[in-house]
């Protein structure tokens, strides 16, 4: 099988399964791909008729988490905090959790969601109280029925498309940027970049405030749906072409964001490297660090329900497993070192390491006739493992 361009701009360099795929394509509309969080059973009995903190079930279509949680504040000055974020172009049921004691919002309905009081708890509801994602996918104009009989579990734990931007795959890039201190290309990326896969609007309007000689033709250009470019260019007029303040203007999350994008093409490159060197991805062996059955990090144990665990660089990056030499060389052809990932001049931005599962766990898959569906854990892509099962010659065309 050819592998898409766009699959090795992300650091996805092969298929884990056989076959030539179904084909077909995703997200037509908004209820062709559902999403459902699933928590723990301890998160769920921690949820009362009173206590401190709100806790919501957040149902959203057409807009990503951050956006949807940025509208709930302006409507009603509740502050949210989601579990995991969660994209637009999909029908989405997630938990959210108030962040301060004065939560009183009982319910909120617009056309793109419906906010709804569960009850409460004790202490704020962390990320560690969802254990998985259940999803139910309709695909679309298929050439061939999908393998009922195919196991998707151990599909190597990529990050998917959309940590990357998918039609803008250039998040990762601006992370690397700004792990450089190089704002000046980073707020190249974010305004001026033109990607093969962007819709032609996007890719006239980029051209068109490149031409543009002054901030305020830009923000006359610029749609008020580019939200991100438009603060980068109120910020660039206000503060005289500080290219830093203009990275420092943007909201956190997204800050973050970038930079733990970056953080997670290392980890591709690193996985896809390892598979096409030989290295058992799959199994454990003397000496791995693995998560157990509980998602808890610890050493390898031979008679324990464990999956392996690989290296997420970061300041603090753990270099004692068998996969340090693969993300050495990584490193070093990437011209970055862990201590790069300390950003001095945005700490908040700094990354300290840690582990992600090598492989997927993927249970539940099931088909019924153009839908299928199964669950994932935490962290997993459905897009990767649709990746699989469809094998798109074109991924964002086809709908990833």
């Amino acid at each position: 099988m050819i592998i898409p361009d766009i699959d090795r701009q992300i650091g996805v360099d092969s298929y884990y399964t056989d076959g030539m795929g179904c084909g077909g394509s995703i997200k037509s509309r908004p209820d062709d791909f559902v999403v459902s969080e699933i928590i723990s059973d301890t998160a769920t009995k921690s949820i009362r008729e009173k206590g401190e903190y709100a806790v919501y079930s957040l149902s959203k279509r057409d807009i990503d988490t951050a956006h949807c949680i940025s509208d709930v504040y302006r409507r009603c000055r509740v502050r949210l905090k989601a579990l995991g974020l969660k994209d637009s172009k999909a029908h989405t049921t997630q938990y959210v959790c108030a962040t301060s004691k004065s939560a009183d919002v009982t319910s909120l309905h617009t056309d793109r969601y419906d906010l709804e009081l569960l009850g409460y708890t004790k202490r704020p509801m962390t990320k560690k109280a969802m254990i998985a994602n259940h999803f139910v996918i309709r695909i679309a104009g298929m050439q061939s029925p999908p393998d009922k009989f195919a196991n998707y579990d151990h599909t190597p734990n990529h990050y998917g498309y959309q940590r990357f931007g998918s039609r803008r795959p250039f998040t990762h890039l601006i992370g690397k940027a700004i792990l450089h201190g190089d704002y000046v290309h980073a707020i190249h990326l974010i305004l001026y970049e033109e990607s093969a896969y962007d819709t032609p609007q996007a890719t006239t309007t980029r051209r068109r405030i490149t031409d543009a000689t002054t901030h305020d033709e830009r923000l006359s250009i610029m749609p008020k749906s580019m939200d991100i470019e438009r603060t980068v260019i109120k910020s660039l007029h206000k503060n005289d072409n500080n290219h830093k303040a203009a990275i420092a203007s943007l909201p956190l999350y997204l800050r973050r964001l970038y930079v733990q994008a970056y953080q997670s093409y290392i980890f591709n490159l690193t996985l896809s490297r390892a598979i096409s060197e030989g290295y058992d991805v799959q199994n454990k062996v003397s000496g791995d660090v693995c998560f157990d059955a509980h998602d808890i990090l610890g050493k390898y144990d031979e008679y324990s329900e464990q999956r392996l665990a690989i290296p997420m660089v970061g300041y603090a990056y753990y270099k004692k497993t068998r996969f340090h030499t693969v993300i050495s060389d990584i490193m070093s052809s990437e011209g970055i070192t862990t201590r790069d990932f300390y950003i001095k001049p945005m700490q908040e931005l700094s990354l300290e390491g840690g582990f992600r599962q090598a492989t997927m766990s993927c249970s539940d898959y099931a088909i019924n006739g153009a839908q299928v569906s199964f669950t994932l854990s935490r962290g997993s892509f459905a897009t990767m493992i649709l990746r699989e099962i469809i094998k798109p010659a074109d991924p964002i065309r086809a709908g990833f």
